[in-house]
């Protein structure tokens, strides 16, 4: 198998330019994870990093792309994958990760401090959008996203999709043919699948899920339960979701992994699987 990287594969990083004040720019970011012979996916909740990433792989650093599909970055539009997808360039070795919106309303209220990146930006009057419509099925604009993740070189997200989105997600992906999708921080209190739901999609291998260390640096996961999940998916993936200016930075979140993961008594080689082949392997073109 051809890997991104011989060190760690963060495939959720927040950088700026964002919703809310970041670290390190995206560019910084990556060269962050160069040090460490790694690879990051820049995210951004404003929209698109696509070509910032194209711009950092043009100086030789280790970045890749995101789109996340808010209304304020284009919504659930198939022309804004497409732009996307042409901005992030043939040159990579990974795929564009897309998010299904992020900006859902106030189904989990953060416990983040956070400063708004820009002095306009009213991120509470933000229009949210859902994936589902009144009768809880999953909307037209969806269906139509699924299917471009199906035709283009990306890998599809579930955003801040809840519990019962998630399932009709996967689901729907099933139904059309998509051949990876990853489930956004699904034990995260906003989306709430349990350990029976994860291990339920154990042998549906389109399905990755995610689990991210700000999870448990914000105490919705105490070392028990993240253990446990370290243990219950064949395609688990773990990523940092960090960037946040009051969060810690690349090398302590690299430090603090490392302790978690000793104390979950994984092995070398087990932890080589979680951060860089399982994510290179979802990633790869």
């Amino acid at each position: 198998m051809l890997e991104l990287a011989s060190g760690v594969v963060d495939l959720h990083y927040h950088a700026g330019a964002d919703l809310y004040r970041r670290r390190h720019s995206v560019l910084e970011a990556g060269r962050r994870y160069a040090a460490h012979d790694g690879w990051v996916v820049a995210k951004s909740h404003l929209g698109s990093t696509a070509s910032v990433a194209w711009e950092a792989r043009q100086e030789g650093l280790p970045v890749s792309g995101s789109l996340t599909l808010n209304h304020i970055g284009g919504g659930l539009e198939t022309r804004t994958i497409e732009r996307a997808v042409y901005q992030h360039g043939d040159d990579g070795p990974a795929r564009l990760v897309v998010y299904l919106p992020t900006l859902v309303g106030s189904r989990h209220a953060s416990a983040l401090d956070r400063v708004p990146f820009h002095p306009l930006l009213d991120v509470a009057g933000l229009r949210g959008l859902r994936v589902t419509d009144e009768s809880g099925q999953l909307t037209p604009a969806v269906w139509e996203v699924l299917r471009a993740a199906r035709d283009l070189p990306v890998v599809l997200a579930t955003g801040h999709a809840s519990r019962d989105e998630v399932f009709r997600i996967v689901d729907a992906a099933l139904e059309c043919g998509l051949d990876r999708l990853l489930l956004t921080h699904p034990t995260h209190p906003m989306c709430g699948l349990t350990t029976p739901d994860i291990e339920s999609l154990a042998g549906t291998t389109q399905v990755h899920l995610e689990l991210t260390g700000l999870t448990r640096l914000l105490g919705h996961h105490d070392g028990a339960r993240f253990t446990e999940i370290l243990w219950s998916h064949p395609r688990l993936v773990v990523s940092s979701d960090l960037g946040q200016p009051d969060q810690p930075d690349i090398d302590e979140w690299l430090r603090t992994s490392a302790r978690w993961f000793a104390e979950a008594g994984l092995t070398a080689r087990q932890i080589r699987e979680l951060t860089v082949e399982t994510p290179s392997r979802l990633l790869a073109v």
